[in-house]
């Protein structure tokens, strides 16, 4: 947390004020009541026309949610010769970083799991910042690549980090459920350096983390121009994808700075 809080500080010195996300007018929406939920806020006359308890709360209010997921998959626990961090290390470092950022402008922060996992609560202040550093201080190398959509509240902003090397029929899927919500936000993808450059020489050979098998190739950078067409490929595909689901995307490699991806990232969700 205390590298996440670095990492903030430095970004919010360059930047001068934030639009909420939540401006503009109020309408009232219902949600099912929860353990912690105040039960001053039951709307027991909704809650009559069912079996369930809903708590009334504004679209105004979900907004002010920012919903973080991090890929805690096998491959994101991966690291290249040389590079100094694993994927999932960047992306809980930036994850954490954004988090201490919205919560210093009055926001809360949502972390969302994969399917099966309990509903999580909406965090505040310092203590919610510790409380969100515990809960993703042990990542399951057994998570799913891409996260349950379940608990985004409608109208909230939601930010995905992973490597989103999942078929994009997947990525299709799960930014559709989230526009269904609805619900918008941002892609970012995080990627190792060797990643992104292919620098392997002579006779290699490439074991999948999850399940994918192995593949020998016996002389490595004789495919590393196709390797590249279709890494740029499967980007623009997943550009295509974010753009149609009222996503923005964005790129970052281990080994750049943290702050430069959290600085465009915090304007990304800015201009909405």
């Amino acid at each position: 947390m205390v590298a996440a809080e670095r990492v903030a500080s430095t970004v919010a010195q360059g930047v001068h004020g934030r639009r909420r996300v939540g401006q503009g007018e109020s309408f009232w929406q219902f949600r099912p009541f929860v353990a912690g939920d105040a039960s001053s806020r039951i709307d027991w006359r909704q809650s009559a026309k069912s079996d369930r308890t809903f708590i009334r709360e504004t679209e105004w209010e979900a907004a002010q949610t920012i919903v973080l997921w991090r890929d805690a998959s096998a491959s994101m626990h991966w690291k290249s010769r040389g590079a100094t961090v694993e994927k999932v290390e960047r992306a809980g470092l930036l994850l954490l970083a954004l988090a201490s950022l919205l919560v210093r402008g009055g926001e809360r922060v949502l972390p969302i799991g994969g399917d099966g996992q309990e509903r999580a609560r909406p965090l505040s202040g310092r203590a919610g910042l510790d409380r969100l550093a515990i809960s993703f201080g042990s990542p399951d190398r057994e998570a799913d690549g891409l996260p349950a959509t379940t608990y985004v509240p409608r109208h909230a902003q939601v930010v995905l980090f992973g490597d989103f090397l999942s078929p994009l029929e997947r990525v299709r899927e799960i930014l559709g459920r989230l526009a269904a919500i609805p619900a918008s936000g941002h892609l970012m993808q995080i990627l190792d350096p060797a990643e992104a450059a292919l620098p392997f020489r002579g006779r290699v050979r490439f074991i999948g983390l999850e399940r994918d098998g192995e593949t020998l190739v016996p002389r490595a950078e004789s495919i590393r121009e196709s390797y590249a067409k279709r890494l740029l490929a499967h980007q623009e595909g997943l550009a295509t994808i974010a753009t149609a689901a009222g996503f923005t995307f964005g790129v970052h490699h281990t080994d750049h700075p943290p702050e430069t991806a959290l600085l465009g990232l915090y304007a990304a969700l800015s201009a909405r």
